[in-house]
């Protein structure tokens, strides 16, 4: 069967590989040889009333991830595979943003399910107006004993901070506004082109540093119920502490770099990390007064996780949590700090959140964007 037979048969296909589309959805891919049919087939799923393009970029796979989307393009002409040389995450989208040929783009991910409206939802909220950035909350859906641990704690205020994406009530709340902390989201093609794409010297967080340069225009992001992403937590603790010491180690670059992004609860982690150092190396003075900050923590964890595994009817994932939260905010609060070791101290992030002179200076947006994979570098 010829590609124009194909495309007619397939609703919301493009009739030519040269034809524009309503919406181009963003994929980078990795290995995914296990879970890619079930990914793409709820991809394929999506109602939406329009045109759509599916872009994989693949980062030189070693399983047959490649193989198997390769198969599936032949099949369903809106699927495309590109190559991703660099391999990394910002580099996939930059890729797929590339060849779009949508007005609108979409990021998803290939661990994550998306209720069947995620696109239609998107780009009904960007015809609108007055926002460029429409995301989904994102809601956990766990599979073992740490999993389910860490979506509790991500359903209490001491495991997703200040984060208005993991609200605990995500999926039956309005519309709210978002800061950095988004989910994806679907944007204008144009927009995203114009403030220069992700930049692929973040090779996790990217989404948080754009949302910083697109806070620094004075745009608005939105996050609608909608467009809620179901995701894996880590299921397990070395895992989850590695995640978070990378998420916090690259937040300190955005805080270098976007010092208005810093909100005060970003201080907790990092503070509860370098009293854990002081009540064991400091001096006598220094010891007491962090053991009395960490004994304080222990106990607000300690009631966190009674309250919350009472309230969840889960004993088991209550006792858990116990371990779960100080791993997360430990490998967050190191990661920070190693990356403030690593990027520079942000001294104006820190003026920022706590308040003091110097809060007012902007941000370091207007810095070029690394981005080679756009231009096709």
């Amino acid at each position: 069967m010829c590609v124009s037979d194909l495309s007619a048969s397939v609703p919301g296909a493009p009739q030519g590989r040269g034809d524009r589309v309503d919406i181009s959805v963003l994929v980078p891919v990795f290995n995914e040889e296990r879970h890619i049919r079930e990914t793409v087939a709820a991809m394929q799923a999506q109602r939406f009333d329009g045109t759509i393009e599916l872009l994989y970029a693949d980062g030189r796979s070693e399983d047959r991830t490649r193989e198997i989307l390769l198969e599936l393009a032949e099949r369903d002409p809106r699927i495309r595979v590109l190559d991703n040389p660099r391999r990394g995450t910002a580099s996939a989208l930059n890729v797929c943003l590339r060849e779009a040929r949508g007005e609108f783009v979409a990021r998803m991910d290939a661990h994550t399910y998306y209720g069947d409206r995620y696109l239609a939802a998107g780009v009904q909220r960007l015809g609108r107006g007055d926002t460029d950035w429409v995301s989904g909350p994102a809601v956990p859906k766990p599979t073992g004993l740490v999993s389910r641990a860490v979506a509790l704690a991500l359903a209490s205020w001491l495991g997703r901070g200040g984060s208005r994406k993991w609200d605990e009530d995500a999926e039956s709340a309005g519309e709210r506004e978002l800061d950095t902390g988004v989910f994806g989201g679907v944007w204008r093609r144009s927009t995203v082109i114009d403030i220069g794409g992700w930049d692929e010297r973040w090779p996790i967080n990217q989404d948080s540093e754009m949302a910083s340069r697109f806070l620094a225009r004075d745009a608005r992001l939105v996050c609608l119920p909608d467009m809620v992403g179901h995701y894996v937590p880590r299921n397990s603790l070395r895992k989850l502490a590695r995640q978070y010491f990378r998420y916090g180690f690259y937040r300190a670059r955005t805080f270098r770099r976007h010092p208005q992004s810093m909100r005060r609860s970003h201080l907790i982690a990092p503070a509860l990390a370098a009293s854990s150092v002081g009540a064991v190396a400091g001096p006598r003075s220094i010891r007491l007064a962090t053991r009395a900050c960490i004994g304080a923590y222990l106990l607000a964890v300690l009631a966190t996780g009674v309250s919350t595994a009472t309230r969840a009817r889960q004993p088991a994932e209550g006792a858990m949590l116990v371990a779960v939260l100080p791993t997360m905010h430990l490998g967050w609060g190191f990661g920070t700090l190693v990356g403030m070791a690593r990027f520079g101290l942000p001294v104006a992030a820190l003026a920022n959140a706590l308040g003091l002179a110097g809060a007012g200076e902007p941000s370091r947006a207007a810095e070029p964007v690394y981005a080679p994979s756009l231009q096709g570098v």
